[in-house]
């Protein structure tokens, strides 16, 4: 198997070979059944520090490599997602819980990730820029030196990958520091995918670890650009904490997307999409369906059959790939989400569908009658749960999609697409999907959001990865030397 236990059992990945971590080690969890999958290291802050001193040392050959051969490794990187897709997917499915259709989603994705990625190193990166003096003006873009990428537990592989492949194919060294919880999927998979493609050793280092960890990695001197993506409260801390050490910190945070539906939409297209992006992957996604805003004269026959469809959605164990909800990834998050969920009915919202759970398998599940005071209409519930409110005007529509800190992505659906597009002018967001839910990603799309959902950076695309990962530098050129009055 290529992620075979024995390689990585107790360890992390420092300096290019698998290592104990001094934070000794931790039981790889199957949320679906509790049951112990392995055993995976645990990096201490004192790892932290030798494996940003080693990355630096080894970023400055990478960055010397000819292009086409760092090209090739990222090239070779995406060959090897394809060739082990089964065993990654199984992985995806046991560690972190996702449905079969989601783990392989998330595999191909991570192939594409490298595969857009290994365009970058033979780009241009610079310009000519005029200049008053009798001088070549230049401004040229370089590696940054070391990446810290810290990715959360939902999406491991694609909120990992995402950047690791750009900011390697770029000429950076990373360290990656993985969700405990999912160290295997986030952190060993893409350690060992790299190790196999050629990568030279210390170029990446696969830290799990926790807090400490995290603040260690974001102030350490020699890390010169964090990408975090997870929650905004801990973004919001990172975000402080870059800021203080002067370094530049890209954040993908939370989302509360709103899908709305308008008069004239076609309702059973509607309730499909609705329930794909509110279920999907258990609602552990930053985009998920979070506010399902629908006119007034579709509203009661919305609610209806979301409901019904929700009463039909099975949640189990996704190893069996009947069910199409896997489990809530622990119990601290499913207490967060069934809190919400009765917090919202105690203060009004009515109970369409749904509202149970067995272990950590939460029912697909319908709040009806919510307002903006509803604390599931308001907040990031993360979990399958679709809060439904109703609305009359465009004007309110607007209002109600607005009535929240998060700007990460909107769906609108409607017969009359260039009325969706008007509509989506008024409503800032970081992603507009017309005629479809919020749940859609693609290696070569800026993806990113605004206000509580990001900092406005953007991951996916070469200009966004660039802008990312790469320093300008401003360099001037003369044949002869200037003579200055003193």
């Amino acid at each position: 198997m290529f992620l075979d236990a024995a390689q990585w059992q107790d360890k992390i990945f420092i300096g290019g070979s698998w290592q104990a971590g001094s934070g000794g080690s931790a039981d790889v969890i199957e949320p679906a059944t509790g049951v112990s999958l392995g055993r995976i290291g645990r990096a201490g802050v004192d790892d932290l520090a030798r494996a940003a001193e080693n990355a630096a040392e080894a970023q400055r050959e990478w960055a010397a490599t000819p292009h086409p051969v760092r090209a090739a490794v990222l090239r070779r990187a995406g060959q090897l997602w394809a060739e082990h897709a089964d065993d990654i997917a199984w992985w995806n499915i046991r560690e972190v819980g996702a449905v079969p259709g989601m783990a392989g989603f998330a595999v191909h994705t991570a192939e594409q990730e490298c595969y857009e990625a290994a365009t970058l190193p033979g780009r241009s990166y610079g310009e000519v820029i005029p200049s008053e003096q009798p001088r070549l003006s230049l401004a040229t873009r370089g590696p940054v030196g070391v990446v810290g990428v810290i990715s959360p537990f939902n999406v491991p592989i694609i909120l990992g990958i995402r950047s690791v492949a750009p900011a390697l194919a770029l000429g950076n060294a990373v360290i990656l520091k993985p969700d405990p919880r999912t160290a295997v999927t986030g952190g060993v998979t893409i350690a060992r995918i790299f190790e196999e493609a050629g990568l030279p050793p210390g170029v990446l280092q696969m830290l799990p670890g926790g807090a400490d960890v995290g603040e260690a990695l974001v102030t350490h001197p020699l890390v010169r650009v964090i990408s975090f993506t997870g929650s905004t409260p801990v973004g919001r801390h990172i975000g402080e904490l870059a800021g203080r050490h002067l370094k530049r910190a890209h954040l993908e945070l939370g989302g509360n997307s709103a899908l709305i539906v308008l008069d004239d939409a076609d309702l059973d297209a509607a309730v499909n999409l609705a329930a794909w992006g509110a279920f999907f992957h258990q609602g552990q996604i930053c985009m998920t369906t979070g506010r399902h805003l629908v006119h007034e004269r579709l509203y009661d026959d919305f609610v209806e059959r979301l409901a019904a469809k929700a009463r039909q959605l099975t949640a189990g164990d996704p190893a069996g790939g009947q069910a199409a909800l896997g489990p809530i990834i622990d119990a601290g998050q499913l207490g967060k989400i069934h809190k919400l969920v009765v917090d919202s009915v105690d203060q009004g919202a009515r109970l369409a569908a749904g509202g149970t759970y067995e272990n950590l398998f939460y029912s697909a599940t319908v709040l009806a009658d919510v307002t903006p005071d509803t604390p599931a209409f308001a907040r990031e519930i993360f979990g399958p749960v679709a809060p439904v409110a109703r609305f009359s005007s465009l004007d309110e529509a607007v209002k109600l999609a607005t009535a929240t800190e998060y700007g990460l992505s909107l769906g609108i659906v409607t017969r009359d697409a260039m009325k969706g597009l008007e509509l989506a002018q008024r409503i800032p967001t970081g992603i507009v999907h017309i005629n479809d839910q919020t749940v859609n990603d693609e290696a070569n799309a800026p993806f990113g959001g605004v206000g509580a959902s990001g900092t406005g950076s953007r991951f996916g695309g070469a200009m966004a990865n660039i802008e990312a990962f790469t320093e300008t530098r401003w360099i001037t050129m003369r044949g002869q030397a200037p003579t200055y009055p003193f």
